[in-house]
C-alpha cells in the first residue's frame, strides 16, 4: 500500500472516532532502545527507518519530528510531498500540536507507546488549551497494517550462574527487601532489560538485544509473576533456574493482574520515565496507588559483579582477536587489485564473519557502522539506507561496531588508513585519540560522574577550536544492551556516580560533513584506583584490546606521556592478542603495535 493510502487510511479511522490528531512514536509496549518488527509502525506510516523519531498525523498535513541524526535520512526515506519535517528536541512534538489545534479538539494516542511520565505532561499541556488526549482502545495503524509481522517465538535462554556470577533469587531478596522497608506490595518492570537482569533470562525477540520482552511484577516477599508468551519456555524449568516462587503467565493476564493489585488498594511502584501510560492507568483506576521511583535493577544491573567483569574481559579478547583479523584483511585487500569491489557492505559482512568464527559469538551487539570517507561524518550513518560507498576513493574509514557473547558485550570503533591521508586528518585524529587517552588515563574520587569527566576527551580538541557532538561514553550492558544506564559520560550526562564494576565507552570524535569522520573507541570498566592517598579513588580498566593506527598519528601533537601511555596500551594489545593469532595476521599485528 503506498504511504499516500496509508495516511488515507488512518485519516478514515482518525474520523470515524472523532480525532483531529494522531500521535506515532517509535517505540513499542516495553519502550525500550530497540523495537521488533511488528512495532515499526512509524516506518510503515512514513517510510522512516531511523531509531528515534515522532508523526504527528492531522486530517491535512502530517509532520515528522526527528533529531539531529536523521535529518538527512528522513528526507531520503519519507516523501516531501507528505510529509512536513520537523526537528523532534527544539521543535517538541506537542508545542507544534498546540500551534495547530483550537479548543475542543481531540488528540488520539497508544497509551501502550508513551511512558507515564510523558502522559502526565502531555494531558495537562494539552487540557490548558482546551485538547483532549484520547486513548484508544486499538492502535490506528494495527488496523490497517495488514501484513504486519508476527512477534517472534524464539526460545528463551536460562543464563548460567557461571555468566550471571548471582542467582535471581539474591537479586530479587535485595530489591524485595527495598520494596518491604518502604511499604510498597510490589514493583512494575516493564523494560525487557532489567526482568532479563533479574531472572538471569535471555532470548532473541529482537535483533542485537538478546532479551525474551515480557513485563513483571515482584512482590514485597520476593516472588515474581513474568508475563511473557510460555512457548518461548516450552522447554525450560524456569522455576528450577530463576527460583520456585517465579512464575510464568501469558502476557494477556497482565491485565487481571494489574487490576487485581488495584482491587487490594496495593501500594505499586513503577519507573514513570519506563513504564507505558497504560500500566499505569490500568493500576490507578482499578485503585492501586502509584509510587514512582527509578528502576531499582538499574543500578545493580550496571555494576557488574567479579564474575560478568571477568567475563567481558574474555569476550573483548576474543572480539580483539576477531578485530585485529579483520583489519589485517582490511590492510592487504586496499593494497590488492580492484578494491573498488569491496563496499561498505561488504565490509560489514567481512567483520561479522571474523567474529562470527568464534563460538561464543551470538550475534552483533548493533548494526555495524561501517563507514568510508564523507559518509563517516555521520555518526550514525547505516550503510544499508542507500547505495554503499565503494572502497578505494577515500583516505580514512570508520568503523563501529560489536559483539554479543554468553560472558558479555562488546562495541568498538576504529578509524583506519585506507588511502593517503592528509597532515590535517592526521592532526585531527590525534587529538581524537589524545582526548581518548586522556580520559582513560583519568583517576577520580568516590562521587564523581561522568559529566564531570568528559571534559577530560574534548580538550585536546577544544585547544584547537574543533569539538563533537555527541556523548563521550555510554553504559554497556553485560550480554543485555550495548546501550546501558545510569551511567554515562557526556555534557548532559546523568548525575549517577561512577562507581566499581560499571563498564563506560569512551568514544571522542571529530566529523566534517562532506568529507570524512573520525572516532577512537574502547570500553572501560570502573575500578578502585588503590593509589593511596586520603580519599578513595577510581579507575578506568581499559578491556578492548585492538592496535590505533600508527600511520593516522602525528606525534608532533602528542606530549611524551600520550606517547607512553600509546606505547604502554599497544604492548598490552601484542601481549593478549598475539597468542590468538598466526601467519600474516601475526605479522600485522606486530607491525601496528610496534613502539612510536
Amino acid at each position: 500500500m503506498p504511504h499516500v493510502q496509508r495516511l488515507a487510511a488512518i485519516r478514515h479511522s482518525m474520523a470515524a472516532q472523532n480525532l483531529q490528531a494522531f500521535i506515532v512514536p517509535h517505540d513499542d509496549e516495553h519502550l525500550g532502545e530497540y523495537i521488533p518488527p511488528y512495532a515499526e509502525r512509524l516506518a510503515w506510516l512514513t517510510g522512516f527507518t531511523g531509531s528515534a523519531g515522532a508523526c504527528v498525523l492531522l486530517a491535512e498535513q502530517a509532520a515528522l519530528f526527528v533529531d539531529g541524526r536523521y535529518t538527512v535520512q528522513v528526507r531520503q526515506q519519507a516523501p516531501a510531498s507528505l510529509f512536513n519535517y520537523h526537528h523532534l528536541i527544539s521543535e517538541p512534538y506537542l508545542d507544534w500540536l498546540l500551534s495547530q489545534l483550537r479548543n475542543g479538539d481531540s488528540v488520539g494516542f497508544d497509551s501502550h507507546l508513551h511512558s507515564q511520565q510523558w502522559y502526565e505532561n502531555a494531558e495537562p499541556k494539552l487540557a490548558a488549551k482546551g485538547i483532549s488526549l484520547v486513548p484508544v482502545s486499538e492502535n490506528l495503524i494495527d488496523a490497517q497494517w495488514h501484513d504486519r509481522p508476527q512477534p517472534s517465538v524464539n526460545p528463551a535462554l536460562l543464563l548460567s550462574q557461571d555468566y550471571s556470577g548471582q542467582h535471581s533469587e539474591a537479586k530479587r531478596s535485595r530489591i524485595a527487601q527495598d520494596l518491604a522497608a518502604a511499604n510498597l506490595d510490589a514493583q512494575l518492570f516493564t523494560q525487557a532489560e532489567p526482568i532479563n537482569w533479574l531472572l538471569n533470562i535471555r532470548g532473541r525477540d529482537i535483533d542485537c538485544l538478546p532479551v525474551v520482552l515480557s513485563f513483571a511484577l515482584l512482590h514485597q516477599n520476593g516472588s515474581v509473576q513474568l508475563f511473557a508468551d510460555p512457548a518461548k519456555f516450552a522447554d525450560l524449568d524456569l522455576s528450577a533456574h530463576s527460583g520456585s516462587d517465579v512464575t510464568l503467565h501469558p502476557v494477556a493476564e497482565l491485565t487481571a493482574a494489574l487490576t487485581a493489585l488495584g482491587n487490594k488498594s496495593a501500594r505499586v511502584q513503577l519507573d514513570p520515565t519506563t513504564a507505558n501510560a497504560w500500566s499505569a492507568l490500568t493500576l490507578s483506576e482499578a485503585g492501586a496507588e502509584l509510587a514512582y521511583a527509578d528502576d531499582p535493577c538499574m543500578l545493580p544491573k550496571a555494576c557488574k559483579n567479579p564474575v560478568e567483569v571477568n567475563g567481558s574481559r574474555a569476550a573483548h579478547l576474543r572480539d580483539g582477536a576477531a578485530m585485529c583479523r579483520f583489519l589485517a584483511w582490511l590492510d592487504a585487500r586496499v593494497s590488492q587489485a580492484n578494491p573498488e569491489l569491496e563496499d561498505e557492505g561488504s565490509l560489514a559482512d567481512k567483520l561479522e564473519q571474523f567474529r562470527a568464527a568464534n563460538d561464543e559469538f551470538v550475534e552483533p551487539s548493533f548494526s555495524t557502522i561501517s563507514a568510508l570517507g564523507p559518509n563517516a561524518a555521520m555518526c550514525h550513518y547505516r550503510h544499508d539506507n542507500g547505495t554503499p560507498r565503494r572502497l578505494g576513493q577515500d583516505a580514512i574509514y570508520l568503523v563501529d561496531s560489536g559483539g554479543q557473547y554468553l560472558d558479555g558485550t562488546t562495541d568498538i570503533t576504529r578509524t583506519v588508513a585506507v588511502g593517503q591521508p592528509d597532515a590535517e586528518m592526521k592532526k585531527l585524529f590525534t587529538l581524537v585519540l589524545r582526548g581518548h587517552m586522556d580520559l582513560a588515563a583519568a583517576r577520580f574520587p568516590a562521587g564523581t560522574c561522568g559529566q564531570q569527566l568528559d571534559v577530560l576527551a574534548r580538550q585536546p580538541l577544544w585547544q584547537e577550536g574543533y569539538n563533537f557532538d555527541h556523548g563521550t561514553g555510554h553504559g554497556v550492558g553485560h550480554y543485555l544492551s550495548v546501550h546501558e544506564g545510569p551511567q554515562r559520560i557526556s555534557p548532559k550526562g546523568s548525575q549517577t556516580a561512577l562507581t566499581t564494576g560499571m563498564i563506560v565507552s569512551n568514544e571522542p570524535g571529530y566529523y566534517r560533513e562532506d568529507a570524512f569522520g573520525i572516532r577512537c573507541e574502547n570500553l572501560q570498566v570502573v575500578q578502585p584506583a588503590n593509589i593511596g592517598g586520603d580519599i578513595p579513588m577510581f579507575a578506568f580498566e581499559t578491556l578492548t584490546f585492538v592496535p590505533f593506527d600508527r600511520r593516522l598519528v602525528d606525534t608532533a601533537w602528542l606530549e611524551p606521556k600520550h606517547l607512553d601511555w600509546l606505547n604502554q596500551y599497544h604492548a598490552q594489545v601484542w601481549a593478549k592478542i598475539s597468542p590468538q593469532l598466526s601467519g600474516t595476521d601475526l605479522i600485522w599485528l606486530e607491525q601496528a603495535t610496534r613502539a612510536l
